[in-house]
């Protein structure tokens, strides 16, 4: 999203300007890059409840990447982001609404940048917080604290959400207060690889929800899912979140994603620095003739780029691609997340092959895998002509070779002559059999913990 003062004042004059604009994101295959992104939650060390933004909270944390050489964002005086700048690969740093606290790395050319860059992130993390006897984990969802217990950070956009998500479903506020994920943004080419990396990573983000999969509990006890954080979204806004039909249809491209999303509901625009409340109006009519909310006010290109951030689809089209299925978990799992989808995806061959694998299935397939998963994982249902008693482990071994070929191919070499496939490691051994992050928590919590959920904030800690 734009920072708050900062949009992009074009005027809009035509749909077709929209698709232009997405369609100008496309970049060479040389200039193709990764950028990670990660949550994680806050907890005091004493006693492990969330920490407030102040006092000696989320707050201090931000001031401590300050002093480190971030530049902060503000919003109404208070600071709720940083900024990198070029010496950090314009990189980014911002508060989700319960305080999880996020890093949007920068624009790197390989995963072994994106492991350096999770490594100075997280000692920059430790010098921010351990004076505050604050530590931080990532997890899917909050496994101790009930949604009243978590805090609200003091981010504008935050409270036009939060009246209007409970009005769209049952669970949105638990998305914003009690749920961490880590994502990964690729590049594409044109318009046609776009098309294909898309509806190749919607189909199969389930699969990568069952591979993430690190929420397994609930207000201190098992919730009866592995990935529970997928499951709020299955209740959160269906206006704006899923595997919409459209992305699979003959013909879709740029301008049928701008007049899809012209239909998905607002929450604000930015003017004069601060946000105006426009939750549940019609982009399409701000576009075509105002809206009586904001007599005068016509809609530019700012406003289309901070209405695409409000869209929740399981992969989300920007000016580039971001994928969104997984839990946040261990920074090895971190970088298997960005790993596993730039091997598919920046490699022509994994790509194809790929794209052969979903072809065998309708769309209509995926979509019932994405309900499975949350409770299922890996043990959902997959059969095929060959394995008509497969499960979506078979699926996850021949999709994590996919992708360890096209790391092959892109032979992405680190200072020691290793090269990015060395990141997919953690995966191989899940699909082997080896337990996910959920699985190994649950296996804790009935031996090791005895019963006590509390201990997987020491385990966990960053």
């Amino acid at each position: 999203m734009s920072n708050p003062g900062e949009i992009d004042a074009t005027p809009i004059t035509d749909r077709r300007q929209l698709a232009a604009w997405l369609e100008a994101g496309g970049k060479p295959r040389e200039a193709w890059r990764i950028g990670t992104e990660h949550e994680k939650f806050g907890f005091h060390l004493a006693d492990l409840a969330p920490p407030a933004y102040e006092p000696a909270g989320i707050g201090a944390v931000l001031a401590g990447f300050e002093r480190a050489g971030w530049a902060p964002i503000l919003d109404r005086g208070r600071m709720i982001g940083l900024k990198g700048g070029a010496a950090r690969d314009e990189a980014s740093i911002s508060l989700e609404p319960g305080g999880q606290l996020e890093l949007s790395g920068g624009l790197l050319p390989d995963l072994h940048a994106t492991g350096r860059e999770m490594a100075t992130h997280f000692a920059e993390m430790h010098d921010a917080a351990d004076a505050l006897g604050l530590g931080f984990a990532a997890l899917g969802f909050h496994p101790l604290a009930r949604r009243d217990e978590m805090p609200w950070m003091p981010k504008s956009r935050y409270a036009i959400m939060r009246r209007y998500m409970p009005a769209r479903g049952a669970l949105g506020l638990d998305m914003m207060l009690r749920t961490c994920t880590v994502q990964v943004n690729l590049d594409y080419g044109s318009e046609a690889d776009m098309v294909q990396k898309l509806r190749v990573a919607l189909a199969l983000q389930p699969l990568a929800t069952a591979l993430f999969a690190n929420s397994p509990f609930t207000e201190g006890r098992p919730n009866g899912f592995l990935s529970y954080r997928a499951h709020i979204w299955t209740d959160t806004d269906p206006d704006r979140t899923g595997i919409p039909p459209v992305f699979f249809e003959d013909g879709f491209g740029f301008e049928r994603y701008v007049d899809w999303v012209l239909d998905v509901p607002m929450y604000f625009i930015q003017r004069d620095g601060g946000f105006i409340d426009l939750a549940g109006r019609s982009f399409r009519r701000f576009l075509e003739t105002g809206l009586d909310e904001v007599p005068g006010e016509r809609a530019v290109v700012g406003d289309f780029a901070d209405h695409l951030t409000t869209v929740f689809t399981d992969v989300r089209l920007k000016r580039f691609l971001e994928m969104r299925g997984a839990d946040a978990g261990t920074p090895a799992m971190m970088l298997a997340q960005s790993a596993l989808w730039t091997g598919l995806l920046y490699d022509g061959a994994a790509l194809a092959a790929a794209a052969a694998l979903i072809r065998a299935h309708p769309w209509q397939d995926f979509v019932a895998l994405r309900a499975a998963v949350p409770r299922s994982g890996l043990a959902a249902p997959w059969p095929t002509p060959a394995r008509p008693e497969g499960t979506l482990r078979d699926l996850a071994r021949e999709v994590v070779a996919i992708a360890k070929d096209g790391l092959r191919a892109r032979a992405r070499l680190a200072a020691d002559g290793v090269d990015e496939r060395q990141f997919l490691a953690p995966l191989e051994d899940i699909v082997a059999g080896g337990p996910t992050q959920a699985e190994h928590w649950l296996a804790r919590y009935d031996t090791a913990w005895q019963g006590e959920t509390r201990e997987i904030f020491r385990e966990s800690r960053l």
